[in-house]
Order: structure tokens, then C-alpha cells, then sequence
């Protein structure tokens, strides 16, 4: 999105948004404000659909491929494109590996129920989906916590080094219940739309085992994390 027309949209959905307490701007909530190239919003309270992704996940010598919707205007749209680009497996894929996996996976729970509530989750080869309920500590901070700490120790895993993730992330918020049970859905079915899994509850980095099959929009969750109070906040 060009710069004047993403300052455009910030100014008219902060319009319509209730602004932010001073209390809540002095714990660092921005309310809608952009990165670079794309919108956030952040706010106490909101449930909020996040998607990050492995730094290699759009590779520079098949720019030709995805180029086109990363320019998109609309966020929703270049939204949907990125997701599906993404599933097609491009780059190394660092998270196929059950031990990166299981790093990022526990990194998600670690601070659950103490900085934000986890409401969905899978790790996919490329990319991580995470729905949250923001409490006390701003979007942009989480995201800092969970890629600073599993950059680290994956790349010490791995015995590499270098960037591990991209620094931008998409967020979108949760208007309603129904909007929430259609991304629940969306999030634990990724590994089977991608091809790779034929049941959600099949694969093994993701929310979706810890659900009723049959209500796979239950909100309480049952994973090893959710008993535990981290030592201390982010």
C-alpha cells in the first residue's frame, strides 16, 4: 500500500475508533497506527488474528510470483493472497522441523493467561497463525517477545545464523462471535487446506487437538500451558 493512502485509512478508522485513556497510551497501546507498508490496531481488549512469517517464506528469486499482490491496496485481499502464497511451502521452511516447531509452539503458551489469552494456533512450515485477546501488553511487544526469543534459540538449533523472521506481521481484528468461529476454523483447517494433513486434529503444532471434534469453536482450550502461571510478565 503507498504511504499517502495508508496514512489515509489510519486517519479515517482512528475517526470511528474510541480513543485511547491516557493509562492505556502510557503501557505503549497505539490504537490504529502503520509499519512500513501495513495497518495495525492495538488496543486492550481486542481479539486479534495474527499471521508471521519465516523471513525466506516470499523468496526474492520468485519475486515475479508474489510481487503483484504485496502491492495490493486492499489489506484484505492482499491478506488472502499472502496466506495462500504462503501455504505452497516456498523457502526453507525452518518450522517442518518438529524441534522449531515445538520451540515456537511453546513460546505461543508461555505467556497465556498472564499478557494475553490464546485462543487458536498452528504452526505451519513457513508461517504462524495466533488468535489472541490482548490484556495488558501491546500488540507490537508481543510479537517482539515471541520472534526475539525463537529467532535465537532456532537459529542455535539449527546452527545458523541470520534472519530468522520477517519483521512486518498482519493483524486483523475479531468483529464477532461469528467472525471468531470462522477464523478458529480457518486457523486449525490451514494444515489440511495446504495439503498437509487430512484431519485438522491430525496435525500436531496447532490448537485444533486440544478441541472437541466436534465443536472445533470451543474457546477453552486444554494445552499443557494453560496450567501454568509464567515467572514473570513480558
Amino acid at each position: 500500500m503507498k504511504p499517502e493512502h495508508l496514512k489515509q485509512l489510519i486517519e479515517g478508522k482512528r475517526r470511528w475508533t474510541e480513543p485511547l485513556t491516557p493509562e492505556e497510551q502510557a503501557k505503549g497501546f497505539k490504537g490504529w497506527y502503520s509499519s512500513k507498508y501495513l495497518p495495525h490496531f492495538d488496543s486492550p481488549g481486542a481479539q486479534q488474528y495474527l499471521t508471521y512469517r519465516l523471513a525466506d517464506s516470499l523468496p526474492t528469486e520468485r519475486r515475479g510470483e508474489w510481487e503483484a499482490f504485496m502491492a495490493l491496496e486492499d489489506d484484505l485481499e492482499k491478506r488472502r493472497k499472502l496466506e495462500g502464497y504462503l501455504d505452497l511451502g516456498h523457502g526453507a521452511c525452518h518450522l517442518r522441523d518438529a524441534r522449531i516447531a515445538e520451540l515456537v509452539e511453546g513460546n505461543l503458551w508461555h505467556h497465556d493467561g498472564v499478557n494475553y489469552r490464546l485462543l487458536a494456533w498452528v504452526v505451519m512450515p513457513n508461517h504462524v497463525h495466533a488468535l489472541i485477546e490482548v490484556w495488558q501488553v501491546p500488540l507490537g511487544k508481543i510479537l517482539q517477545s515471541w520472534k526475539g526469543h525463537t529467532a535465537k534459540e532456532a537459529n542455535k538449533i539449527l546452527g545458523r545464523e541470520g534472519t530468522f523472521w520477517e519483521d512486518d506481521y498482519f493483524d486483523r481484528y475479531i468483529r464477532d462471535e461469528d467472525h471468531l468461529r470462522r477464523v478458529v476454523h480457518y486457523i486449525e483447517s490451514n494444515p489440511v487446506k495446504a495439503g498437509l494433513a487430512r484431519l485438522a486434529v491430525d496435525w500436531p503444532w496447532s490448537s485444533a487437538r486440544f478441541r472437541s471434534r466436534e465443536d472445533l469453536s470451543a474457546r477453552t482450550l486444554t494445552h499443557p500451558g494453560a496450567e501454568r502461571v509464567p515467572d514473570k510478565p513480558l
